[in-house]
């Protein structure tokens, strides 16, 4: 699976010649094959793809590589002096480059050997490309998903007082692997008791204890794509109060995502979940967006936020997790994958969001 022949048909529109790569996501999002850090880099042009790596990766890229050139970085041959001939030689006058992934020092090299070249921004053209997922990316997705869900599904007959934090975060990664993910989406979070009200809390040495909440929020990938997923389970007895703050959770869930299609800005669908929450008497404790891109990272465009009114596009994934974080005391996150389709949107994920308690 590769894009190479979308982001040329995208360069017109930009009135580029030419997109040089050099992040990780929109490298593989392009080529289909992932390569670490600066260990690559592809350049798309409206007549042609090439790939650029050294030694290390050409017989795993040769092997992946579709409809493009695979060419070799190595002494004498380095990128800047490929990127000039190609350049010299195809024409290439406005070149398209990655300024969220390219440090100072890379970007004065590439201007210094493509002199002749007006050098475009095009982050946020790629982001806005990345946003609608095809076929091939759902599955790789829906299959993540199911993964993780399956690790989930394993974990929760191994959450009792006495085991700690770090070791359920461990157990977690251990099984996603197990079940066939390549890597994780992000370090699992995993927090109970007073440490839940950290959203982005790390896993602790701090046993479980009956009576608690343990918020697990976890993700992998697989085939490229990222899954991630939250759940809140209980473990001995919840009182009235914790009762409330996740049943309040839930229903500002089922509130933003039934508030999600296409056409609706994320704001819209941010405040439908909000509202809830603060009818509820918790606004204050609701401390993040309701939810995020997720794609070939975990992270990525359109966001469902307060801030973003930018609508949102037939098939963008992103997470749909409200939650509400009282200080020193506890907290509640339920995250779900939805897909935006036309009519209204779809589940990526099928685990269940009934208040358990183990």
């Amino acid at each position: 699976m590769n894009h190479f022949a979308r982001i040329a048909a995208a360069l017109e529109e930009e009135g580029l010649d030419a997109v040089l790569l050099t992040g990780e996501a929109n490298r593989f999002y392009a080529s289909g094959f992932f390569t670490p850090g600066s260990d690559a880099a592809a350049l798309v042009t409206r007549k042609g793809a090439f790939f650029f790596t050294d030694a290390r990766y050409t017989e795993a890229a040769g092997r992946r590589l579709e409809a493009c050139e695979l060419r070799e970085v190595k002494a004498g041959r380095g990128l800047m002096e490929q990127l000039r001939e190609l350049a010299d030689a195809g024409g290439i006058r406005r070149l398209g480059f990655e300024d969220a992934a390219m440090s100072v020092q890379s970007f004065r090299r590439l201007e210094k050997a493509l002199d002749a070249c007006e050098l475009v921004p095009l982050s946020g053209a790629l982001g806005r490309l990345r946003q609608v997922k095809d076929a091939g990316e759902l599955a790789a997705m829906e299959a993540a998903q199911g993964i993780a869900e399956r690790a989930l599904a394993d974990i929760l007959q191994e959450i009792r007082p006495g085991v700690t934090e770090k070791e359920i975060a461990a157990r977690l990664q251990y099984l996603m692997l197990h079940y066939g993910a390549s890597d994780m989406s992000f370090d699992p979070i995993v927090v109970s008791g007073p440490n839940g009200s950290l959203p982005h809390g790390v896993p602790s040495e701090k046993a479980i204890q009956a009576g608690e909440f343990v918020t697990m929020d976890f993700g992998c990938v697989y085939g490229g794509y990222c899954s991630d997923m939250t759940r809140t389970v209980a473990v001995g007895s919840v009182t009235e109060e914790m009762e409330r703050v996740y049943r309040t959770v839930l229903s500002a869930q089922e509130a933003g995502i039934a508030a999600a299609r296409a056409g609706i800005s994320g704001k819209e669908v941010d405040a439908a979940a909000r509202a809830v929450i603060q009818e509820a008497g918790y606004g204050e404790y609701f401390t993040h967006s309701f939810g995020h891109g997720v794609g070939a990272e975990i992270h990525e465009a359109p966001n469902a936020s307060a801030s973003n009114e930018e609508l949102l596009p037939a098939g963008a994934v992103i997470s749909a997790e409200p939650g509400i974080y009282i200080p020193g005391k506890l907290g509640v996150r339920i995250e779900d994958v939805i897909v935006i389709t036309p009519e209204g949107r779809w589940n990526l994920t099928k685990a269940p969001k009934a208040l358990l308690v183990l």
